[in-house]
């Protein structure tokens, strides 16, 4: 068995693979950023778009639609095969095209949550439409969608996988040009095995930065209850 681990993890066998893990998270951080950006401006309009404004809306839900029912390796393919250029990049916009329909059906469903009461009260506040939302609204949907976010972000990484198929040197494309030397079965699967491994260890640890971020903001209104409880108590 050490002679698997051995013939596996050799050092440019290891450096080999990181360099893939290394693509895989630059590729999925600049998906979720750009996604994260297009989805909102995307919920946004099709959620407030009215009057005149209101095609925009029609024309975003066919858009999210039509991508949230297709196969997010399709486009991979289409994207990769139509359009030249560098490859990280069209691996960005390929991923992108995709999670933004995701995206944008999440935060909709986050700004449908807030009530509309809110609205005319920031409005006889003096608020306008944009302040209400960047100030009012905007804050309480993401604090909503931020578990739906995290489910989404995992999926974007291990969607990245897929990337393998268009030859882009990520994780699961360099390991498995790693196993093209390996000839022993039980040397496959310590390689499956450290693949699955890798990818746990970042997805466990983004939801426990996020279950801790949840718990934070659970505390703080439990502590406003308190100390409102303790002083009526001394009252």
């Amino acid at each position: 068995m050490s002679n698997l681990f051995s013939q596996i993890f050799t050092p440019a066998n290891f450096s080999f693979m990181m360099k893939g893990l290394g693509m895989t998270v630059m590729i999925s951080i600049g998906a979720v950023f750009f996604s994260t950006i297009i989805g909102s401006v995307l919920a946004l309009i099709r959620t407030y778009a009215t009057g005149k404004y209101r095609i925009f809306g029609k024309l975003i839900a066919a858009y999210t639609e039509f991508f949230r029912c297709t196969p997010n390796l399709l486009w991979i393919l289409w994207i990769y095969f139509t359009i030249k250029g560098n490859k990280v990049a069209i691996s960005v916009f390929a991923i992108t095209l995709f999670t933004s329909a995701v995206m944008a059906e999440i935060f909709r469903g986050g700004l449908n949550s807030i009530p509309k009461g809110q609205f005319e009260a920031a409005e006889s506040q003096g608020f306008s439409f944009v302040q209400t939302i960047v100030y009012i609204v905007w804050p309480q949907t993401f604090k909503k969608v931020i578990p739906a976010l995290l489910s989404q972000i995992i999926t974007v990484l291990k969607d990245t996988s897929f990337l393998r198929m268009v030859d882009i040197p990520e994780f699961m494309r360099n390991s498995s040009v790693v196993m093209g030397s390996i000839y022993d079965v039980r040397g496959m699967m310590i390689l499956y095995g450290f693949e699955a491994l890798c990818y746990f260890v970042i997805c466990f640890t983004l939801s426990l930065v996020v279950r801790g971020y949840q718990k934070r903001q659970g505390a703080a209104p439990r502590k406003v209850v308190r100390a409102q409880s303790a002083v009526e108590s001394a009252g």
